[in-house]
């Protein structure tokens, strides 16, 4: 018998430094850029692992891509989160809202 396993393309996105109000906006756009390409994958990881610090617009970023991510039925999840974000997440309960690893 023969067995096909097709694997989901993978699209990694590894911001550095800050998030915030600096620069939330420009991160948004170029994770909404790469979400509404035609050949851009069905799966959207996020590494977080370089990221310092992440203020509400920072957040905010994340969540308008996990949104625009559902409508166009791609999957988003986050990665490498370092344990002073996760707070950040868990205290805003969005650790219940994203898919984190």
């Amino acid at each position: 018998m023969l067995k096909t396993l097709n694997q989901p393309k993978l699209t990694v996105i590894r911001p550095q430094g800050c998030l915030n109000a600096t620069n939330a906006w420009e991160f948004e756009q170029e994770m909404t850029s790469a979400l509404v390409q035609e050949d851009t994958s069905t799966i959207v990881l996020v590494d977080l692992g370089s990221v310092e610090a992440i203020d509400s617009a920072g957040l905010m970023a994340l969540v308008s891509a996990l949104k625009l991510a559902d409508s166009l039925g791609r999957t988003f999840r986050l990665s490498a989160i370092s344990p002073t974000i996760r707070i950040i997440f868990e205290l805003t309960q969005l650790d219940r809202v994203f898919e984190i690893f």
